[in-house]
């Protein structure tokens, strides 16, 4: 069992600009290895060739730039998606507690993935798009840009369009959230010691390993998505989709009958590849802008260390800290000569 605390000494609004800012960061330095998955799981680069070949292929045919194409549509959907996520998984964590105010690992896990499923249908249109934008020719292409692309697909194809998929984000909560409860609740016996002793470290490396694990065992899901995402026949070859469907369960038959059962792996080095990057530069960026704003807000002594101020009583939140300070300067402040006649 575990006790659910956050950081009260940071506001909501900071934290969530502290998880946009990481987000946007190490989206956009994993951005090329993101676009390689996408086009591994869509078919539109052969399986045969390797990273640097397909990335180099992209390269000659698109420039350089191409690397990052739905990048910016992935950071866009970022904001909204961890506002969702935050205040959907403080509900769960809520309604999974006990009187005691505990809370099961596998609860938390729970909680963590019924809130990012709750994100990630909310914003999903986005991904679409974000989709699309990156299995077009940037040379030639079908979208001008990111309101073009809202435009153009429900113009052309319809509301339920920016959702075609969806499900598939539902179903495959399912082996994730398996494959995250499988490697924490097998932590004590990796590390031989127990979890509340795990150094900064191991808890990375941890995360990891349990990102690793729910995203091999989700990936099929995550590949009959994206083959629902970008087939459309309003673009050039049907948005360069190996295989034609007619739905989901269509698209797990066609994409097995054409490339094998690892046939909906494709992609899956690449995405593997890019964890240890992305958890890497996201948990350090948020831990400094953390640091940075517990120094505004009057914490600690500088924004490159967690070294406490002296004298500040760390359990108040930033609004009582301030209300604190402004109370002790009237106290404190000598008071005004007066004149006599």
């Amino acid at each position: 069992m575990a006790t659910w605390k956050r950081d009260g000494r940071v506001t909501g609004c900071q934290r969530l600009g502290c998880a946009g800012l990481a987000g946007a960061l190490s989206l956009s330095l994993t951005a090329p290895l993101e676009l390689l998955t996408v086009l591994a799981q869509v078919g539109a680069s052969p399986p045969w060739r390797g990273l640097w070949q397909a990335g180099r292929s992209v390269c000659q045919a698109e420039g350089l730039g191409a690397l990052w194409k739905g990048n910016l549509t992935a950071c866009l959907r970022l904001f909204p998606y961890s506002a969702l996520q935050l205040a959907s998984y403080r509900r769960f964590v809520m309604l999974f507690m006990d009187d005691l105010g505990h809370i099961s690992q596998w609860s938390a896990i729970m909680a963590g993935s019924l809130a990012g499923t709750v994100a990630t249908i909310v914003t999903y249109p986005t991904d679409v798009v974000k989709t699309r934008l990156i299995v077009q020719n940037r040379l030639e292409p079908s979208y001008k840009g990111i309101l073009h692309a809202f435009y153009m697909i429900y113009h052309q194809e319809g509301f339920l369009a920016l959702y075609r998929g969806v499900s598939l984000t539902v179903l495959g909560a399912i082996p994730f959230s398996a494959g995250s409860f499988f490697v924490y609740i097998n932590l004590n016996k990796i590390w031989q010691e127990p979890s509340f002793r795990f150094s900064p470290l191991q808890n990375f490396i941890n995360g990891c390993l349990a990102a690793g694990l729910a995203q091999t065992l989700s990936f099929p899901f995550e590949t009959v998505k994206r083959k629902m995402q970008a087939q459309s026949p309003c673009l050039p070859h049907y948005g360069g989709v190996d295989v034609r469907f007619t739905g989901m369960v269509d698209c797990f038959r066609q994409t097995v009958k054409t490339r094998g059962v690892l046939g909906l792996w494709c992609g899956l080095t690449a995405n593997l590849l890019k964890i240890v990057p992305y958890y890497g530069v996201m948990f350090s960026t948020f831990e400094f802008c953390k640091r940075v704003c517990l120094y505004r807000n009057g914490y600690i002594e500088s924004p490159l260390s967690y070294k406490l101020i002296p004298g500040v009583d760390q359990s108040l939140q930033p609004q009582e800290l301030q209300e604190l300070k402004l109370l002790r300067r009237g106290n404190f402040e000598p008071p005004k000569p007066t004149l006599e006649n």
